[in-house]
């Protein structure tokens, strides 16, 4: 056990004296916040560009019901020739938005066109779609003795009012919320296992192409040098999350405090409104509403099974790492074998959006959560929407379980390929060295 410490402190003291380690560890939330603030820019970059299109309506029927709004401005070229609106419209607009001549306006239907040498996006298309239909379906109205303007007042924008069983307020899209928290817990898990498992393949490939792995084996045993890395390499990743989790606390302190805001009782939200200025009162009314989201998720217990599963999937992960790299010679030889590592982590990442956000408690969602090699990710998603106990222990006793059993075989892959040089392995070999 001696020696095993001496090889954890060993990895753990060279990962975080690392500059790279330590920069990252630091600037990464930094980076984080700097690229969603610089999505939003870039996403609303473009909306003060006003888009000109020209429209050639040679009936008369549609041309009245294109609206000019913040971003596109629609021209009438109906009184030139359809050739000369067409030369027109390549040079000075965005397209031409033609619409034949017909004996029948239901012909229109699959008759209009827009004209343009860059495809519109899909946005731009349903809008114009929209407003033909609206168009031709109130004409169909009139033929059938229907007034369409009293069919348009009679519609009703309803809004279901979600409560629960106690009475208590309910929220809207709480499960996308879930999810999405969740979800974001798992895909941190799946970057931690793919960053921190190849860490510890590069420090084996390393130690072993530089032919120190031949002096250290001397006096260790693989199993132990195996265990040291993996162990050392979590405790430095686990270090790190802390690090970012306390910097994410002062972040949110810092501001519940200068919004007068208490994420732990939504209900000071209103009075607290009333002391600060105007032009705030849009950000309080959006504290508020995340207040009200942070009470109907249990972030502690997700926060605390993240750290359990992170260190299960990380250990069951990490030992099929350290056996890649005790088999080749480079990393360029590994890519062979990191791809079945991968996928696993993947279909975790897949399964668990497109199946807890339908059914969280549903067959395909509880399988996958008891799968070993994709319970981190899915069983994380599943947490905020209550997952009964007697799942969440058989879920680790399995991934811990299937850890054990697959440290067993990596061991002994790592034993037999720590010392071989200048042959790339294949999976066959591999089979042999676990006969050894």
């Amino acid at each position: 056990m001696g020696v095993l410490s001496l090889i954890i402190k060993r990895e753990f003291i060279a990962k975080v004296r690392n500059k790279s380690f330590i920069v990252m560890t630091f600037l990464s939330p930094l980076l984080f916040v700097g690229m969603s603030f610089l999505i939003a820019f870039l996403t609303n970059m473009n909306k003060g560009e006003v888009k000109k299109i020209a429209i050639h309506d040679e009936i008369g029927l549609l041309k009245s019901d294109f609206k000019n709004t913040t971003d596109t401005k629609y021209v009438d070229l109906s009184q030139m020739p359809l050739q000369l609106a067409k030369d027109t419209a390549s040079k000075n607009y965005e397209g031409l938005l033609y619409v034949p001549k017909v004996g029948n306006p239901k012909e229109l239907v699959n008759s209009v066109q827009y004209i343009s040498d860059e495809s519109p996006s899909l946005e731009f298309v349903s809008g114009i779609e929209k407003v033909i239909d609206n168009q031709l379906t109130n004409n169909n109205l009139k033929e059938l003795g229907f007034d369409s303007t009293k069919i348009e007042k009679a519609k009703v924008a309803s809004e279901l009012h979600i409560t629960k069983f106690s009475g208590e307020e309910g929220l809207k899209f709480l499960n996308e919320v879930k999810v999405f928290f969740g979800g974001a817990f798992g895909y941190l898990i799946m970057m931690f296992i793919i960053i921190y498992g190849n860490f510890v393949m590069r420090s084996v490939i390393e130690e072993k192409t530089s032919r120190i792995i031949e002096v250290i084996i001397s006096s260790v045993k693989p199993f132990q040098l195996m265990m040291g890395k993996i162990i050392g390499n979590a405790m430095a990743g686990i270090l790190q999350f802390m690090i970012w989790v306390i910097i994410g606390l002062v972040v949110i302190i810092g501001a519940s405090m200068i919004f007068g805001t208490n994420p732990a009782d939504a209900s000071t939200a209103a009075q607290a409104m009333n002391n600060i200025p105007e032009n705030a009162n849009v950000v309080a009314s959006l504290m508020q509403k995340i207040n009200l989201y942070y009470q109907e998720i249990p972030v502690l217990l997700t926060v605390s099974f993240f750290l359990i599963y992170f260190i299960g999937g990380y250990f069951l992960y990490s030992s099929l790492y350290a056996a890649i790299g005790a088999a080749v010679d480079s990393e360029t030889d590994s890519q062979q074998f990191l791809l079945p590592i991968i996928m696993p982590l993947m279909l975790g990442i897949y399964v668990g959006f497109f199946t807890v956000i339908n059914d969280p408690h549903g067959t395909v969602a509880t399988v996958f959560s008891m799968i070993p090699f994709t319970s981190p990710i899915v069983m994380l998603m599943r947490i905020p929407f209550g997952v009964p106990v007697w799942q969440l222990i058989l879920s680790l006793v399995l991934l811990f379980g299937t850890f054990l059993g697959v440290v067993w075989f990596a061991s002994k892959i790592y034993r037999v390929g720590i010392l071989m040089y200048g042959k790339k392995p294949t999976w066959k070999e591999l089979y042999k060295w676990l006969k050894y």
